[in-house]
């Protein structure tokens, strides 16, 4: 009885044996994964996706995701080419091309490349204008991706994208960008007005110069007028009277002046007889011939 309970112990500690050695030796390695195998600390090989076995005791995994990992960039504060204080943030999109390297050549290479993303965009924020940073923010991704992908080929690890999420401005840029724009809207609208009133003023150059040539144009144009003004419903009727038309009664008038004859010899001869100074009728107190004999 005591031959069985001792094999019986025996093969219970074999068992448990096998089964730790079993727990400490399988690895799983899923699809997204790659697989670094240590063997007293120097790199043995790289195991792909599957169930994989370790020797117990000797050999140490450490596994590496193939994912292209997004990390946001911290808000960083700089002044820009052009002397203005930003706040910009952005957010990388990353991922491990060589397992062994990000393992082997950087610490923690998350970490390495969050830092790296950081003192890039304070780099890039003071090359850059403001101007550049709010509307050309295409070129500055590019130039940002290719800061942050130098140092990050030697750790294994590719830079897919880089883009700037936000910028933000103090309060008075922004007043003064909006006064700015203002102005450049009004100016614009200006010239464009300006540019209508010149093509239009060739275009009443070239139909004046048609109704010239026919002047019962000009007097259609009139009917039109006043068909269009009278469509509006008005109790006020402004009816334009043309010019035209008033020198071609002016030149009618001076023709009709000029065609009178002179005036006649009697006409003048009254004229000269009425211009002539009245006689003074003789007086009263002139003594008569026949009162002077009879007294004498």
């Amino acid at each position: 009885m005591s031959v069985l309970i001792l094999l019986l112990t025996c093969l219970v500690g074999v068992a448990v044996v096998a089964g730790l050695a079993v727990n400490y030796s399988v690895r799983v390695v899923t699809q997204y994964e790659r697989g670094i195998v240590f063997r007293f600390g120097r790199v043995r090989a790289v195991r792909e996706p599957g169930l994989r076995m370790l020797v117990p005791g000797m050999d140490r995994m450490r596994k590496v995701s193939m994912q292209v990992v997004t990390m946001p960039v911290p808000a960083q504060e700089g002044i820009t080419r052009d002397n203005v204080t930003v706040r910009v943030d952005a957010v990388v999109y990353f991922r491990v091309i060589d397992p062994l390297r990000a393992v082997v050549e950087v610490q923690d290479y998350l970490f390495a490349v969050a830092q790296v993303a950081q003192t890039s965009l304070r780099s890039i924020i003071g090359k850059s204008d403001l101007d550049d940073l709010l509307s050309n923010r295409e070129q500055l991704n590019k130039g940002l991706e290719l800061m942050i992908d130098n140092p990050a080929l030697g750790w294994g690890v590719h830079i897919d994208r880089v883009e700037i999420k936000d910028v933000a401005l103090p309060d008075q840029m922004k007043r003064s960008m909006s006064r700015q724009a203002e102005a450049e809207r009004e100016r614009r609208a200006r010239v464009i007005s300006a540019d209508g009133e010149l093509q239009a003023s060739y275009k009443l150059t070239e139909a004046a110069a048609r109704m010239s040539q026919a002047p019962a144009a000009l007097q259609l144009r009139l009917l039109e007028t006043v068909v269009q003004v009278a469509a509006e419903k008005n109790s006020t009727l402004v009816l334009p009277f043309p010019v035209e038309l008033l020198r071609f009664l002016e030149s009618g008038t001076v023709k009709a002046e000029a065609r009178q004859p002179d005036p006649s010899p009697a006409r003048a001869d009254d004229d000269t007889i009425d211009h002539l100074p009245a006689t003074t009728p003789p007086s009263d107190t002139t003594p008569r011939n026949g009162a002077t004999d009879d007294k004498q």
